[in-house]
């Protein structure tokens, strides 16, 4: 079976915020919404570190949907417009999703937007991947793990456009897959691991 992950180096992630303009991009994120975002541990700003000058420390933490195994968002969904895809994948039923955001109530990551409005877009036409599908107004959406992308063999585009390499996307059921080795070898970590949710995105060093 197939279970699709990614593995983050905090050692190597510079907060560039390039992986949340790639995944902007790829999948025709309205303006005003983002589905990655990174924060710094610790701060309250966006830009901030931790400590008193010259002995400041700064850890980025990338964050979006964690594809949980048991995903909190999908219990509270009222429709079945949440669903966990045969690839492990936590994705939206767009046609099915009533913009109840019980989905967003639920999830501990905060990881979902709504459309609120009609999606607005600059420059003022539909961008990124062909295949992947407009959403309309009064629908939650997140991170897919660029589930057209995925599809066809390929990687998500946060993890083909990092520059410092520190994301790995692979199989975690795959013993002998990338991501597999990296979890055995090196020290991980997943978000709010005490909720129950069993992110499919670590964390490691």
């Amino acid at each position: 079976m197939t279970r699709y992950g990614i593995a983050i180096n905090l050692d190597r992630c510079t907060g560039c915020n390039t992986c949340a303009v790639a995944c902007k991009m790829q999948n025709n994120v309205p303006m005003g919404m983002m589905w990655v975002r990174v924060v710094n541990e610790g701060c309250d700003a966006e830009v901030g570190a931790q400590g008193t000058y010259p002995n400041l420390t700064r850890v980025t933490i990338p964050i979006a949907c964690q594809h949980c195994e048991n995903p909190a968002c999908l219990k509270v969904c009222p429709t079945g417009a949440t669903y966990k895809d045969e690839m492990g994948r936590v994705e939206i039923d767009y046609d099915k999703c009533i913009g109840c955001r019980m989905c967003m109530a639920a999830c501990p990551y905060n990881a979902r937007v709504f459309n609120w409005e009609e999606p607005r877009r600059d420059p003022d036409f539909n961008y990124g991947d062909k295949d992947v599908p407009v959403r309309p107004k009064g629908v939650a959406e997140k991170c897919t793990m660029c589930k057209e992308r995925t599809d066809r063999g390929e990687e998500p585009m946060c993890v083909r456009c990092c520059l410092s390499k520190a994301r790995v996307f692979g199989d975690l059921d795959d013993p002998d897959s990338e991501i597999s080795r990296i979890l055995r070898e090196r020290r991980s970590t997943r978000l709010l691991e005490e909720k129950g949710t069993e992110p499919q995105i670590y964390y490691y060093e």
